[in-house]
């Protein structure tokens, strides 16, 4: 964070002062949440959690190098008390980006979120110093902590921002304003918080409202419904996508042997070709997402094709793809799932999987309220369509739907099959794996299926990022 005295953050918050000897005592390193991320100069904030409570640890957090705590109390300890420790994380975060003089990125989509965040922030930071979301830290708590970690350096900062209702983006926006807004897409996740697509476009349309008449709308033109948000923007609009009419473009697209997409960038400033070192052709959007946020920033289109071509996965579980020593690639793709992603992943897993046997191990989708019955289904469909080795729906209900689909459209059994839980799943699969099998794992969060996958790599030497 950029330096700043204990009475000027308890101004900017308007908190107020405990047992604290020196008001201009500086923080200087890292606001945190997790006391054992405390190092020199940090500040602690103290958030009451379910089932721990971080004023607990304020004498520990000073211990090891906190300047102050963040508080809703005194705690006996340097402090500053506010009434809601969350709302003064974000004043603060608010003071500080409009102290610095870096370019802000706000990003937001219903699917791709997290890889095109570490995509534009792998591009950028070779222009620049740019600091980006972590993982996807992108709510209310997340998104302040990452702006608050820039410094007097940083030229750009990216920031994902997540929505599970109307008006979080619009709250998230008036925290650290945005000069460029993406939205990459508008799906089906959270339609059943949401209530349809139509209501999530229009929460997902916030980003680009909160733009200033001198900023950069970029907007997917392959995605009706976010192509028309242009009209709720006064700020420019720059298009992306595989349509003709997209300022940043992708023509040529095909896959490698191994899966990863190939294409020739075309932007207003010429053509360059392409090759990721991700996987699926799903990532083309997203790259082109990152492609038109560099093009409005000033890179070049040979820096920009040359950044992406270089660009790996930064965030865990996410299209991580490792080959065990005899030949089995695992592919961890279990951090989260909807509808579009998993359609996307299994096209992905098919791509990899060319003359090889493909296995997708898959859970439920979550918060698909009454979607849920049918899109379960569709995905189990479409595993049986794309001809993948076989499906192993795992978990309740929803995976027992997914296992129906997958028989109702022809598997008759032979090519699916739905088990009770994830060490069900990691006995099938060690029986009847075989060198050069593809192992697809995905499932909305809370399932936890990424303890599959690494069952499945315990014991064998592997090779991250196989190719």
């Amino acid at each position: 964070m950029i330096a700043l005295s204990l009475a000027e953050i308890a101004s900017v918050v308007g908190g107020q002062t405990y047992d604290i000897p020196d008001e201009q005592a500086r923080v200087t390193g890292p606001v945190v949440i997790d006391s054992r991320k405390v190092e020199a100069g940090s500040l602690f904030a103290a958030f009451a959690g379910e089932r721990v409570d971080g004023h607990d640890y304020a004498a520990d957090v000073i211990a090891a190098g906190a300047v102050a705590v963040l508080a809703a109390r005194p705690v006996g300890v340097p402090a500053i008390v506010v009434e809601d420790v969350q709302a003064a994380l974000g004043a603060l975060a608010r003071h500080v980006v409009a102290r610095l003089g870096a370019t802000l990125v706000a990003l937001t989509g219903s699917a791709g979120k997290t890889s095109t965040k570490d995509l534009i922030a792998q591009v950028l930071r070779r222009s620049a110093p740019t600091i980006f979301t972590p993982g996807s830290f992108n709510n209310e708590i997340g998104l302040p902590l990452t702006a608050l970690s820039a410094t007097d350096e940083t030229k750009f900062l990216v920031l994902e921002m997540g929505a599970r209702g109307k008006g979080h983006i619009r709250y998230l926006t008036g925290l650290t304003p945005p000069k460029v807004g993406v939205v990459l897409n508008v799906g089906t996740a959270h339609i059943g918080e949401f209530g349809g697509r139509e209501q999530i476009a229009e929460a997902k349309g916030e980003l680009v409202e909160a733009l200033p008449a001198d900023g950069t709308a970029i907007l997917n033109a392959d995605d009706p419904l976010v192509r028309a948000m242009s009209s709720r923007t006064k700020a420019k609009v720059l298009l992306f996508g595989e349509a003709a009419e997209a300022d940043v473009r992708a023509e040529n697209v095909r896959l490698t042997e191994n899966g990863q997409p190939s294409f020739s960038l075309h932007t207003p400033s010429g053509c360059s070709e392409v090759t990721l070192r991700l996987y699926g052709e799903h990532h083309v959007s997203n790259a082109l997402a990152a492609a038109a946020v560099a093009h409005d920033l000033g890179m070049s289109v040979e820096e920009i094709a040359l950044a992406l071509s270089e660009a790996g996965t930064l965030s865990r579980w996410r299209m991580e793809v490792t080959e065990r020593s005899d030949g089995v690639t695992i592919v961890n793709d279990a951090y989260n799932a909807n509808p579009e992603s998993m359609r996307a992943a299994l096209r992905a897993l098919v791509a990899m999987g060319r003359g090889r046997r493909t296995w997708a191990v898959l859970g439920h989708m979550a918060e698909l309220g009454d979607e849920s019955l049918a899109e379960h289904d569709a995905v189990g469909r479409l595993a049986v369509r794309l001809n993948v080795s076989k499906l192993v729906a795992v978990g309740g209900r929803e995976a027992s739907w997914l296992q129906l689909g997958a028989y109702n459209e022809g598997s008759w059994g032979e090519e699916s099959v739905h088990v009770s839980d994830a060490q069900a799943a990691v006995d099938l699969l060690r029986s009847e794996l075989r060198p050069g099998d593809v192992v697809l794992v995905k499932a909305s969060r809370s399932v936890g299926l990424e303890s599959v996958a690494q069952a499945l790599l315990e014991g064998f030497e592997s090779g991250v990022d196989a190719r």
